[in-house]
């Protein structure tokens, strides 16, 4: 709400709109500028003097936002922070309030950082096929690292700790600076050259991006990628990754773990040793046995020579009795096949076959002559079946019922009365002779029907 010209603002009231407007209107904003007046009170706070050339501002980053820092600021730092404008009101000054800081010029790092992990990747620096096996049994370690820095010490610790029978050659470079990666390069390939140690493991403590740099290195990257030795890169925390990490043959999240990786636990050599003692004292005491157990077998295979030849009568003993119960068994078989061709040649004798065919020849007459009278039987039967229809339709049979058959002089049959006239001689045949007529009138009328 803006003020009329009769309001009056109290100095806290001004204040508190000025709080608000500057948190409305400037939210969130990104500033880049030089630490100066940096104090970190037992509260966890950090306050601070942000400034450039021509201006300066103040600044205050609280506890949660500290702690999520991943770096450790100092005085004359060139950083970039994120925050909202906002006002102290109880002493009215200006400042922000800081969400989040790195480290200026961070950004082009990245992108470069980007770029070179594209161009090697593209090049095949980082294909899994290209990468060497670690040794299985490590006797020395070439440690490319500061030999002032807190990782050469954690190596060596964990070394001495796990298996201190290790061996140790340590190539003291510069892992920070102009001069970095370059001394770093030199150290793998003089490792290379020497040939004493198994495996090499190049690194360092944490820091921030330009603190680790020199791991993201062209020429470094080639140099670790043409190694005849195996390289693993134990740059920064577990967080931090460099080009470094992706062109070694393994990469360790600590300086530590490298360590661990590359030495066995000798507290599992001594279990193990002690489990193969004991297996291989079982074997011995196993072995001995077996072969007190063929000893005795053995004694007791060497027999008396008198009970040898009582074992070899026995054998010759129960030899004979088992060819006498063979040729009992040969003997009955041969009975048996005796007896059964003996049955089969009288099955096959001539008197039998020819009994049989006779039987056989009896049985085919019965039934030739059974055949033949029901034959004629069927044959009379027919033809007296035959006789009565014939008889049925005969001539004779219906003159003799009175009938005449009328036939002219030159045997033709008289069916009509225009057959013959007046005068001619006609022969009436009847059921028992024949006459001769004299025909003296003809009729042409057809006898009328009765209805």
């Amino acid at each position: 709400m803006l003020q009329t010209g009769n309001d009056v603002f109290t100095v806290s009231q001004l204040n508190q709109r000025a709080k608000q407007l500057l948190e409305i209107t400037f939210s969130s904003v990104k500033v880049e500028g030089e630490i100066s007046n940096l104090s970190r009170p037992s509260s966890g706070h950090w306050y601070f003097t942000l400034k450039d050339k021509g201006a300066q501002v103040r600044c205050a980053m609280f506890r949660s936002r500290t702690a999520q820092v991943k770096f450790q600021p100092k005085e004359g730092d060139q950083i970039v922070v994120r925050g909202k404008v906002s006002l102290y009101e109880n002493r009215g000054d200006y400042q922000l309030i800081v969400d989040a800081m790195k480290p200026a010029g961070e950004g082009q790092l990245q992108q470069a950082f980007i770029q070179l992990k594209q161009k090697l990747g593209a090049e095949g620096l980082f294909a899994i096929e290209s990468k060497q096996a670690l040794p299985a049994h490590i006797k020395r370690i070439a440690v490319i690292t500061s030999p002032t820095g807190a990782a050469i010490h954690d190596i060596l610790t964990v070394l001495k700790r796990r298996f201190p029978s290790i061996e140790v050659d340590i190539y003291p470079v510069q892992v920070q600076g102009k001069e970095a990666a370059q001394q770093i390069i030199w150290s793998i390939n003089q490792a290379n050259t020497d040939a004493r140690a198994d495996v090499i493991i190049a690194g360092r403590g944490g820091g921030s991006i330009e603190d680790l740099w020199c791991f993201n290195d062209e020429s470094l990257a080639r140099t670790i990628f043409h190694s005849r030795l195996p390289i693993v890169s134990a740059v920064g925390h577990e967080v931090d990754f460099t080009i470094a990490d992706f062109v070694a043959d393994v990469r360790a999240p600590t300086p530590s773990a490298a360590a661990e990786m590359l030495s066995p636990d000798q507290q599992e050599y001594w279990q193990r040793l002690t489990t193969l003692t004991r297996q291989l004292e079982k074997n011995i005491q196993q072995q001995l046995k077996n072969k007190q157990w063929q000893l005795q077998s053995t004694q007791r295979g060497l027999l008396h020579p008198g009970d040898k030849l009582a074992q070899y009568a026995q054998t010759l003993d129960m030899l004979e009795l088992r060819m006498q119960q063979s040729q009992k068994n040969q003997f009955s078989q041969l009975q048996k096949r005796l007896t059964n061709n003996q049955q089969k040649l009288q099955q096959q004798s001539p008197t039998n076959t020819l009994q049989k065919f006779e039987a056989q020849i009896n049985y085919l007459q019965q039934r030739l002559t059974s055949g033949i009278t029901q034959a004629i039987s069927h044959k009379k039967e027919r033809l007296q079946q035959h006789a009565l229809l014939l008889n049925a339709v005969s001539p004779l049979q219906t003159l003799g019922r009175g009938y005449a058959i009328l036939q002219t002089e030159s045997d033709a049959i008289v069916r009509d009365s225009h057959d013959v006239k007046k005068g001619d001689v006609v022969s009436a045949r009847i059921g028992h002779g024949k006459l001769e007529l004299t025909v003296e009138k003809v009729n042409h009328e057809r006898p009328s029907s009765k209805k």
